[in-house]
């Protein structure tokens, strides 16, 4: 287990851990076990992000009542975290779903610890067309959004092309840590790792979903940046990064391949081996 002693405090963006409002934790005891969890592993702040459908943002009534809901049980939750687990800093967003292409997220308690960033991710874990110019949309409107897990989407191109397009309109990219143990199967293991190597990723979260039986996988994440002595990448991508993003503030670069021609093709046969 990580101490700060070890490594940076880490920042983890990306997480289900508001018990009975999403598919995440049920009951707060799995929510308390989870942020126990995360302390145990190094991790400082939390800013928890229960889904939202982009779409509930048109209809100003049942927004409200689906954001007070998740203020009832994460007030309860920030006050229980505060006597059983003092350290970690525990914050809120959404996970935004943009199922439509101009959701309105001008309320700071969808955005992430109430910046101007949103958490955002694609519906059904494909790629919709023309997402460039939904990114574009939400920028003219001050809105930057973090893309949820970009290593898990279906239809991209050999090359994930579609990606620098996303970062080209000012998109952030979020990969899970449980990517890289192949959680999620092969491609999606692969993906984060092409991501990586391209230098097109801004920060590594759990997406922890509050189960007793489910692995953060952060200790398993962190050997295999030790084995490829990518240690700064490390600090960017799970301390320096997320901490900036919470604040509101822009990332760092993360250019694994700079000066290292082969890293990339090393990390393919990682994956085969």
């Amino acid at each position: 287990m990580t101490t700060d002693a070890q490594s940076p405090s880490l920042t983890d963006l990306h997480s289900h851990l508001v018990p009975g409002v999403d598919d995440g934790a049920r009951v707060l005891e799995d929510a308390l076990e989870g942020v126990g969890r995360m302390w145990s592993e190094g991790i400082r702040t939390v800013v928890t992000t229960p889904h939202l459908n982009g779409s509930l943002t048109h209809d100003r009534r049942a927004l409200e009542r689906r954001l007070s809901e998740v203020d009832v049980a994460f007030d309860t939750l920030a006050a229980a975290v505060a006597e059983r687990v003092p350290g970690v800093d525990l914050r809120r967003g959404h996970e935004v779903l943009l199922d439509v292409p101009d959701p309105d997220l001008s309320d700071p308690r969808v955005r992430l610890s109430g910046t101007n960033l949103v958490l955002a991710e694609w519906p059904r874990l494909q790629i919709p067309p023309e997402t460039p110019a939904v990114i574009r949309g939400l920028h003219k409107h001050r809105i930057e959004i973090v893309i949820a897990h970009a290593e898990r989407y279906m239809g991209y191109d050999e090359g994930m092309t579609v990606v620098e397009r996303w970062r080209g309109e000012g998109a952030m990219c979020q990969v899970n840590y449980g990517s890289l143990l192949g959680m999620y199967g092969s491609k999606p293991r692969e993906q984060a790792f092409r991501l990586l190597g391209q230098g097109r990723v801004d920060c590594l979260s759990t997406d922890f979903h509050g189960s007793p039986s489910l692995p953060l996988f952060v200790d398993g994440a962190r050997e295999i940046f030790e084995k490829f002595d990518a240690t700064e990448a490390w600090s960017l991508l799970t301390a320096i990064n997320p901490r900036r993003i919470a604040r509101g503030e822009r990332p760092l670069p993360v250019p694994w391949l700079e000066g290292r021609p082969g890293l990339l093709r090393r990390l393919m046969s990682f994956l085969r081996a």
